[in-house]
């Protein structure tokens, strides 16, 4: 058995796995317990044939296996993976380049500038912003904040690489009241205490009431850091970033934009208008494993003051080997050293795709959206909570003993999965159409789930 034979092999079973979406349970029933009985055991004593062990790691593995890359998996925001984006992805295992420095990965670092731009225009991200290529929308935001913070507070006359925090003029972040937990915890990370962080009113659907934040802007007297939100991750509704750009302007405050999954509507013409005002902001987090549709994990920060992202996230080591004729070197740009070459796959979606596929697959993913809405609707009992304007679907039925048990009995069909969460303080159903895979006839089965579960048979 030759390595390329293993490779061979495990191409069929990835072929073989892609080919059983269609019928497979979209969340698997095989208990922990179960997987366990079949993946733990003593630690080996000797090598093995590795063409054994990937026949039989496939075959344990699968009966957990979440059938994410289907069409009828509505959980977490998580997209699929176009083909051109899986297959890059497999080689960029294969080559195996560690793109901390130019000197480990010259055509990775050629390909990284290249999809930095595309994602850029992409988005409507001013072309002399600076970007880094991060695990996820999480280390997106931790790089971008980690650049308001070295920005404000220089600002401020602190210097904050000689100095340190200690002593630093207290920064306050100003968010609103549906902010994302990733963004509290980055701040965390950041030294940034909850004391620190001051919750803007909002609508009752989420946005950040930009008058509200007018009157917290007056109320700061020091370094301030605002975050806004495109795409709330229940409603998906996007704070009016124009107006909070306004409010913004001339105080000094830096603007950040969570835009995990809501600013690719940037791309799309039908949708570009959520978002309008966006391009005014100082920097912007999101994610390419959601909306694009390439394998996890790929977030991507962009930054409007390159010198201080750089400031941040720059490291320095006698023994590493800078390209003096490199546009830049990665590690001046992420809080990695160590890094896979994540931005391959987002170069070959984009590729696949093209510009005219981008708005694409962002539109059709929002169209399903409303049409799981619509449909869902009609259902007696059930309620949609949210005014679908991107991806996002929420609704509840009855009561919540109705919603959880509805719920539980959709995900237990196998036929779809989504995830519960809590909206106004009453339980409710949350449905993300993110992966490209999914159909009209996706949506007629998973709406056909709920009829059952909800008791209502097809005559």
């Amino acid at each position: 058995m030759t390595e390329r034979d293993l490779l061979r092999r495990t191409a069929e079973l990835a072929a073989d796995h892609l080919d059983s979406l269609d019928s497979r349970p979209v969340y698997p029933r095989a208990s922990l317990g179960g997987l366990g009985s079949a993946l733990d055991g003593p630690l080996p004593e000797g090598p093995s044939d590795p063409l054994l062990v990937i026949e039989q790691l496939a075959a344990d593995v699968d009966p957990g296996v979440v059938a994410s890359q289907s069409g009828r998996y509505f959980g977490f925001v998580v997209g699929a993976s176009l083909p051109a984006a899986l297959a890059a992805d497999w080689l960029v295992s294969t080559w195996d380049q560690n793109l901390g420095l130019v000197a480990l990965g010259p055509a990775a670092l050629v390909v990284e500038n290249t999809a930095g731009a595309w994602t850029k225009e992409l988005l409507g991200i001013p072309e002399d912003a600076s970007f880094a290529f991060v695990t996820g929308c999480q280390t997106a935001h931790f790089t971008c904040l980690a650049a308001a913070r070295q920005h404000v507070l220089a600002e401020a006359g602190w210097d904050l690489l000689e100095n340190g925090l200690a002593g630093a003029p207290p920064i306050t972040v100003l968010v609103g009241s549906m902010c994302h937990s990733t963004v509290g915890r980055a701040l965390r990370y950041l030294g940034i205490g909850r004391a620190q962080i001051r919750e803007v009113d909002s609508f009752p659907d989420g946005r950040m009431d930009p008058a509200a934040l007018r009157v917290s802007l007056g109320e700061c007297d020091g370094p301030t850091i605002v975050c806004a939100q495109a795409g709330e991750v229940n409603t998906g509704v996007v704070d009016d970033i124009t107006a909070i750009a306004d409010a913004v302007e001339g105080t000094g405050a830096w603007l950040h934009i969570d835009g995990a999954f809501g600013l690719w509507a940037a791309a799309a013409p039908s949708l570009r208008h959520l978002v309008a005002g966006h391009e005014r902001a100082d920097s912007w987090a999101t994610d390419a494993h959601k909306l694009l549709n390439v394998p996890y994990d790929c977030g991507i920060a962009f930054c409007a003051h390159p010198e201080a992202h750089r400031e941040a996230m720059t490291a320095h080591g006698a023994y590493y080997v800078r390209d003096a004729d490199a546009m830049r070197e990665p590690i001046d740009w992420t809080p990695e050293h160590s890094r896979r070459a994540r931005a391959v796959p987002v170069y070959a979606a984009i590729k696949q795709l093209g510009r005219s596929g981008v708005a694409d697959l962002v539109e059709r993913s929002c169209a399903h959206a409303r049409q799981l809405a619509a449909d869902l609707a009609e259902l007696p009992g059930c309620e949609v909570l949210n005014d679908v304007v991107l991806n996002q679907v929420l609704v509840r039925f009855a009561d919540d003993a109705a919603t959880a048990s509805i719920l539980a009995s959709v995900q237990g069909s196998g036929e779809a999965w989504m995830s519960g969460t809590e909206w106004d303080g009453r339980t409710a159903i949350r449905l993300s159409v993110t992966s490209w895979r999914t159909s009209e006839r996706d949506i007629e089965r998973t709406v056909a789930a709920f009829r059952e579960a909800s008791g209502i048979t097809t005559m």
